[in-house]
């Protein structure tokens, strides 16, 4: 009988060992690869390596990324696509496809394509020189030949179709067409530049759909009037700076369309599934709520006044705030790397729940 109760014990101790063990292990990633089109919001350094202004390529930018380097990243330190591929447990950060010699872990594990500046209208990059992103699927086309040449044409294939591609655009449309540069009003009210952007998207969408992908994630506009830079355009005082409601109301319209657009692209394109990024929501919390997030300051970027530097005129010689992670923007256009971990966080939640 003694016997008989240890041979018990025995086996419940090694089954509760499996178990714990097992539990232990990280479920894989649901995605191979992660592939990210658009602008500064995403582009983890494409810019370095064109002839444009539009650079994060100096200090302070990076200041604290890992190894406290400026990488190309309009920020701090990381992105959301580089917070939610380590969430995903596919790599700890994403680089830019522009980058020399990237290795073939690199290629198989998904690139950056986006360019800071850059807008679903090819008319918002004429002056910066950067890449727009209905030219971004060319270089996408040159990313899936390389990949061909490390793991074959039929891998090639099963990763595109299994990524997680990411599109985050058109805020520098109506920053730089519709809002501070009114060249697109003459042609378009409100409402009609929102279609015709909306068309761009879904024609780049399509682009990708032909060439393989078929998990794609569309992120919608932030609260472009709480831009420190808009409100610096709009003359708000420092001491009293206040959002630029129009401009909000605005990004919110478009966010309507797109979200309504997103089923009916999806519903054109057999075994597509396209998700919505809702950023807009988040940052208008952090905004109203900035206790709760551990903000001090969401009026103004950390580098400089914080009322207009960004890229170049964010440079070695400006003086930054002392601490970053206070501060909802790091220049006078992008958040900092809090922001950023914390949009990742509600990221992977979200949206790639819907998977």
């Amino acid at each position: 009988m003694a016997t008989s109760n240890i041979f018990v014990i025995v086996v419940l101790l090694v089954w509760m060992t499996w178990i714990n063990t097992c539990s232990a292990i990280k479920p894989p990633p649901k995605f191979p690869a992660i592939i990210i089109f658009g602008d500064s919001t995403v582009d983890t350094g494409n810019n370095n390596y064109i002839s444009t202004l539009f650079k994060a390529n100096e200090p302070p930018y990076g200041k604290n990324y890992p190894g406290h380097i400026p990488t190309g990243r309009f920020s701090d330190g990381k992105l959301v696509p580089d917070f939610v591929a380590s969430s995903l447990g596919i790599k700890e950060a994403v680089p830019p496809f522009l980058k020399p010699n990237l290795s073939d872990n690199e290629l198989r594990t998904g690139v950056s394509f986006a360019s800071a500046g850059s807008g679903y209208d090819d008319l918002t990059t004429v002056l910066s020189n950067v890449i727009p992103v209905s030219k971004q699927v060319e270089l996408f086309k040159s990313y899936m030949e390389k990949l061909k040449g490390v793991v074959g044409e039929e891998k090639t294939k099963n990763i595109i179709g299994e990524a997680l591609v990411i599109i985050s655009a058109g805020t520098n449309d109506l920053i730089l067409n519709f809002f501070d540069i009114p060249t697109r009003r003459l042609e378009f009210d409100s409402s009609g530049y929102h279609c015709f952007l909306l068309q761009r998207l879904q024609n780049f969408v399509k682009e990708l759909y032909d060439l393989g992908c078929r998990k794609m994630v569309v992120a919608g506009l932030p609260p472009i009037g709480c831009l420190p830079i808009q409100m610096t355009a709009r003359f708000e005082i420092p001491t009293n700076r206040k959002c630029l409601e129009d401009q909000n109301s605005d990004a919110q319209s478009y966010n309507k369309k797109l979200v309504k657009l997103l089923p009916e692209i999806q519903a054109t394109l057999p075994c597509s599934k396209i998700v919505y990024a809702d950023v807009y929501e988040p940052l208008a919390d952090m905004i109203n709520h900035p206790q709760q997030y551990g903000f001090v300051e969401t009026k103004k970027g950390c580098c400089g006044t914080g009322l207009l530097e960004v890229s170049f005129l964010c440079n070695p010689l400006t003086p930054i705030c002392r601490k970053p992670s206070q501060f909802l923007f790091w220049d006078s256009v992008h958040p900092t790397q809090e922001v950023y971990r914390y949009l990742a966080k509600l990221f992977v939640k979200e949206v790639v729940s819907q998977f």
